[in-house]
Formats: C-alpha cells, sequence, structure tokens
C-alpha cells in the first residue's frame, strides 16, 4: 500500500466544522492544502480559523512555530472548483443529502486528473450510490472521519461496489501517514460504528419504555457497571437527539425495517417536542444553570449475609465467590439437590442468580433476584438487582448488602428480562458477530472501531472471548422467547460462532 506523497496537493470541498478538521489533518500531515466551498469567503474565513486552532497549538506546546508557519504556507483558500486541478486527493464533506455530493463529484471529475483520488466523508450515504454517477466510480471511497477530526484517531475506510481496491489500499495507507488508525469497511449502513453502535441506545430507551428503571440509573449501571464512559441518555443528549434518532432511522430504513433496529418511540416524542438535548436546554435531562444533575436510584445502606452458598463456577461472574469471601462472608458449596446448577444462595433460600434472558419472576423451581452483567467485576462499582415476584424483602436487603460489602453501589431495578448491561452487551455481541459474518469488516477492525470510534471499555469481539461465544447466542435465545418477533433473534452468524466455539472445546 502507497500513502499519497507529502509532496501532492489534497483538497478539501466543504469549509464547515469536518472540513476545518479534516483539511488541518492533511495541513498538519505535510501536504499543501486547497479548502474550497461554494458559499463566497466560506473558505477563507474556514482557513483563517484553521490557522488560529494551529496557534493554539503552538501555545500549547504541541506544534512548534516553524511547523505552524510552514503549514500556514501550504494553505490556500480556493475560490473556484478549477483551482483543485493538481489535487492527488480530494476529501468531500458537503451536507449530507446524495443528489449535492453526485452533483459536486461529476463536477469535479471534469476538474481532476483521472488518477485523483476522491472521498466522500459521508456517515450516513451509501458509497456505492456517491459514486454511481461518476464516470470513474473505481476511484471513489469513503474516508468516514470522526468529529472533531483532529482529535479523534479512527477513520472508517469505505469500499463501495465499484471502488477499486487500489483507491482503498492508498485510501488506508494515506489515513495511517496522517497518523490516523484506519479501518476497512465495506459499504454498507452504518459502516462499522453506526451500525454496531445502534443497540446501546435502542435497548437503554426500550428499558425506559418497559419502566425498568429511569434514565439516570440505566447510565449509571452502564457507566459504572460496565465501563462505559458515557450512558446512552447523557450521550444522545450531548449529540443532540434529532441528530441520533436520524441515523437510527437512517439505518433501519436501510435494513428495510429489520426489527433489530426499530427506532424508539420515547426519542421520537423528544424529537417532536424541541426537546433535542445540551442545545436546546433539555433533552433525557435537564440542562443550564440551577439544573439538577441526574441521580441514579441507589439502594440505603443493608447488611451483608453472614454467610451463602455457592452452586457451580458462576460463568461470567465466576470472580464473586472469591470476592465473596475476601468480604469476610463465609463461603460454603451448597448441597441441595434440586435448583439449577450456576448460582449464590441467600440465607433465606433465595436464589441470586447472574441475569439471563428470561426474568427473575419466570424461575420454576424456586425464588429469584437475578444480578446484572459486569465485565469485570472486581472494578465496576455499580451492580443492578432485579427480584422476582415474592421475593422475601429480607432476602432482597441481604443481597444489596452482599454487593454493597463488595464495594458496590447497588441499583434496584424493576424485573425485566435481560436487566440493563447484560442485554446491551449481547445485542453488541451479536451485531459485530453479524457484521463480521457478512463481510461488513474483519473482527480485529470491529474492536478497533468501537473502542476508538465510541470509546467502548472493550471490543464486541474481546466480550465474546472472555464470556464465551456461547453465552451471547444462549442469552439471545431465551431473550427472543420474552420478546417475540425477531428483534433479539440471534443472527447466524453468532450461532456458527458458538459452533466452531463449542466444537473446539467450549468457552474460551
Amino acid at each position: 500500500m502507497t500513502a499519497i506523497e507529502t509532496s501532492r496537493t489534497v483538497a478539501v470541498v466543504g469549509a464547515g466544522t469536518m472540513g476545518q478538521g479534516i483539511a488541518q489533518v492533511a495541513l498538519v500531515a505535510g501536504h499543501p492544502v486547497r479548502l474550497h466551498d461554494t458559499a463566497p469567503g466560506r473558505a477563507e474565513q474556514a482557513a483563517a480559523a484553521i490557522v488560529g486552532r494551529l496557534d493554539r497549538l503552538v501555545d500549547k506546546g504541541r506544534l512548534t512555530g516553524q511547523a505552524r508557519d510552514a503549514a500556514r504556507d501550504r494553505l490556500r483558500p480556493a475560490a473556484d472548483a478549477a483551482e483543485l486541478a493538481d489535487a492527488a486527493l480530494v476529501v468531500e464533506a458537503v451536507v449530507e443529502h446524495l443528489p449535492a455530493k453526485q452533483e459536486l463529484f461529476a463536477a469535479l471529475e471534469a476538474v481532476v486528473a483521472d488518477d485523483c483520488l476522491l472521498a466522500t466523508n459521508t456517515s450516513s450515504l451509501s458509497v456505492t450510490a456517491v459514486a454511481g454517477a461518476l464516470r470513474l466510480p473505481g476511484r471513489l471511497v469513503g474516508l468516514h472521519f470522526f468529529n472533531p477530526a483532529p482529535l479523534l484517531p479512527l477513520v472508517e475506510v469505505v469500499s463501495g461496489f465499484a471502488t477499486d481496491e487500489a483507491a482503498a489500499d492508498s485510501a488506508y495507507a494515506t489515513a495511517a501517514a496522517w497518523g490516523k488508525t484506519p479501518v476497512r469497511c465495506a459499504d454498507t449502513p452504518g459502516f462499522i460504528v453506526n451500525r454496531i453502535a445502534r443497540p446501546f441506545y435502542a435497548e437503554a430507551f426500550r428499558l425506559y419504555e418497559e419502566r425498568a428503571a429511569d434514565p439516570a440509573t440505566i447510565d449509571a449501571v452502564l457507566c459504572e457497571g460496565a465501563g462505559f464512559r458515557m450512558g446512552p441518555f447523557e450521550l444522545t443528549d450531548l449529540i443532540g437527539q434529532d441528530v441520533n434518532e436520524a441515523v437510527t432511522r437512517s439505518v433501519w430504513d436501510s435494513f428495510f425495517h429489520d426489527p433489530k433496529f426499530t427506532p424508539s418511540l420515547a426519542q421520537r416524542r423528544l424529537v417532536e417536542s424541541g426537546r433535542l438535548g445540551r442545545k436546546t436546554g433539555h433533552g433525557w435531562y435537564p440542562y443550564g444553570e440551577g439544573a439538577p444533575a441526574p441521580e441514579p436510584h441507589t439502594a440505603e445502606p443493608c447488611d451483608p449475609p453472614a454467610a451463602v452458598g455457592i452452586r457451580g463456577d458462576l460463568g461470567p461472574a465466576a470472580a464473586l465467590p472469591g470476592m465473596i469471601g475476601e468480604a469476610g462472608i463465609k463461603v460454603s458449596d451448597d448441597e441441595r439437590e434440586y435448583g439449577p446448577d450456576s448460582l449464590i444462595v441467600l440465607p433465606g433460600g433465595t436464589y441470586l442468580g447472574l441475569a439471563s434472558g428470561a426474568a427473575a419472576s419466570d424461575g420454576a423451581d424456586g425464588t429469584y433476584i437475578h444480578f446484572d452483567l459486569a465485565l469485570d467485576y472486581r472494578s465496576c462499582t455499580r451492580v443492578a438487582l432485579a427480584p422476582g415476584a415474592g421475593v422475601d424483602p429480607a432476602d432482597l436487603r441481604a443481597a444489596i448488602g452482599l454487593f454493597q460489602r463488595l464495594g458496590k453501589k447497588v441499583s434496584v431495578i424493576e424485573d425485566v428480562p435481560g436487566m440493563i448491561v447484560a442485554r446491551t452487551v449481547a445485542m453488541l455481541i451479536d451485531f459485530a458477530a453479524d457484521a463480521e459474518g457478512r463481510a461488513v469488516a474483519s473482527a480485529d477492525d470491529i474492536d478497533t472501531a468501537m473502542t476508538l470510534g465510541v470509546n467502548y471499555p472493550g471490543g464486541p469481539g474481546e466480550w465474546s472471548r472472555r464470556l464465551g461465544a456461547h453465552w451471547a447466542e444462549d442469552f439471545l435465545t431465551e431473550l427472543a422467547q420474552m420478546y417475540p418477533g425477531g428483534r433479539y433473534s440471534p443472527s447466524r452468524a453468532l450461532v456458527r460462532l458458538g459452533g466452531n466455539r463449542r466444537q473446539g472445546g467450549g468457552r474460551s
């Protein structure tokens, strides 16, 4: 793979926030940069803004004055598209409107040389469709930067149906030479990140619609219990509810209303009400001076049990028996002849089991309290509990006290199948397996994209290996029985993966 030489010109069309960011990246990498916008004076204003940001980098010691001066000299606003004729690469960052992009690239083809690489920064449109009207569609590739482009490392390199392999290779190598972390992706709705991330929002919103818990509690459980940087309610308030819902609807429409991608009615009502998040002063949460901070439901202190019984290895929660013993609570093997074979038994006889695809109340062989999945039980700081119908309040207090003794805050939620973290993680694993199975991207690129693009605490492939490849399949199979309709049916790729792992010796 050969990157475009730094002596060659890079042109950026569209002088908005994203266009300016991409131009700055190419400029700092050493290229001459031409910045063009159809709005009169916009390119000049954008060039001045870029120079201002370079000045601030010098002030912070991140760029030398000499490098700033050299970059400033390489940057030139272009009032007319004809000034882009010598470009080796043109990156488009204009409005997300297919006819506008098609018209732009058709005009560029009349200006640039036939060996000029063309790239679209679209986040929601088909790269194949953008290239469809071109004379040489093979030279157009998707280069999807994340905002702010100078700071975020991930770039999705998207090959449309007609994209030449050499064009994709050149785009990949160039992004890497610019200091970015590129990942390869086939042209699919949402590409990697916006496709696979849908359940992170959708499951939280559905849990809210089911009245499992309030937004602040769901956010806290996902952040403090699973290590996500921001919860879905806070994050969509930051993104903008209208923007996030538009992406969700675009992906849903593009997949012909597949139930796995169904948008949220609650979010639709939020958008209709004008509560778009931080930019309007109110979204899921209120903002502005005097607005109260979101407060998750946290259980009051309770006394832990003196002893518990353990049956089985607890699967993904296998760390808990050791942690319980370290906390000074007596741990013994439960020798009863009835009941399932992987759980904690409280002194009152109630079973404390890891969240499954069923509700705690659905247990036919005893009284249950479910505890949610944690990706790392030692480091997590919050655990959710869901008591089944008929649980003795004393046993619920004992369960709360048990996790509090382990140093965790506890949120008690309603008894819903799958709970919060387990349902979200299982769906993310399934979406990633499906994308890999359909050759959208490799497993490694998917994990890289999700950790760098949306700051997940790990990649879905990593979680699958840690939890056991069969865990998500079994979990979703059970969840699909609770919610018929196809939303939770495990993908064929996930089923194949689970089968392969079983044949290879079970869990990994």
